[in-house]
C-alpha cells in the first residue's frame, strides 16, 4: 500500500521548521502546502483535518486520508515508514 503527504505548514513556525529539517536530512516525497500563501491550502487543511494548526500532516492511502498534528508525532511516524520501507527493500 503506497502513501501520499502533504505537510500542511507555514515559513515562521518553529514546529513546521522542526519536520523540515528532518525532511531535509530524509529526503521523502512530501508536498509542502503553505497555508499563508496558499488559501485553498489553508480551506483543506480547515475542513479536512477540521483544525487549522500546523504542522500537520495529510496521509493518503487507497484506505482513504488522516490527518496528523503535532511536529514530533509527524516525525516519528516518517521515522516509522522510513524505516519500514528499509525492511521492505
Amino acid at each position: 500500500m503506497s502513501e501520499r503527504y502533504q505537510l500542511f505548514k507555514f515559513d515562521s513556525c518553529p514546529f513546521c521548521q522542526r519536520v523540515l529539517r528532518f525532511l531535509a536530512e530524509h529526503p521523502m516525497p512530501v508536498v509542502l502546502r503553505d497555508i499563508h500563501r496558499d488559501p485553498q491550502a489553508w480551506r483543506e487543511l480547515a475542513t479536512g483535518g477540521g483544525d487549522t494548526m500546523v504542522p500537520c500532516l495529510r496521509i493518503e492511502d487507497d484506505t482513504g486520508v488522516r490527518w496528523l498534528y503535532e511536529s514530533l508525532d509527524i516525525i516519528a511516524y516518517l521515522q516509522g515508514r522510513l524505516s519500514a520501507d528499509q525492511v521492505a527493500s
